[in-house]
């Protein structure tokens, strides 16, 4: 097992990862999209989702920070979405380390999602930066 098998194992041992269907059913979740702007424009995207991009993610998901998202708090679903899965797991182990405790990621990344023909819009949003 590589070093980064070993750091993706420890990461999702303290996420409840979602299936798509499991995610598409929940209502009051934050799905945040951390893919980079070119798979985003040729793929598309979650309806409803927000794009923050990577580099910035801890600073605008912070719940007590002054650069953090309106609408949300310590205590929201946050579902971090990524291509397939694994930079996702990642991110939302850091977004737990900062306070979300329900932060988690999709299973398959928005390509499983999209292979479930879940609901998807137009690419190419402008990411929160």
């Amino acid at each position: 097992m590589s070093n980064v098998d070993t750091i993706l194992e420890e990461a999702r041992s303290h996420l409840k990862r979602l299936e798509p269907h499991e995610l598409h059913r929940l209502k009051d979740a934050l799905v945040v999209d951390i893919r980079p702007h070119h798979n985003r424009l040729a793929e598309g995207e979650i309806e409803n989702s927000v794009v923050v991009e990577r580099i910035v993610l801890e600073w605008r998901l912070d719940p007590a920070g002054d650069w953090r998202l309106p609408g949300f708090t310590a205590d929201t679903t946050v579902v971090v979405v990524c291509n397939e899965g694994w930079a996702s797991s990642l991110a939302a182990r850091d977004l737990q380390r900062i306070g979300l405790a329900n932060a988690t990621d999709l299973v398959g990344g928005y390509r499983g999602w999209r292979a479930a023909g879940l609901p998807v819009r137009e690419g190419g949003s402008q990411a929160v930066v």
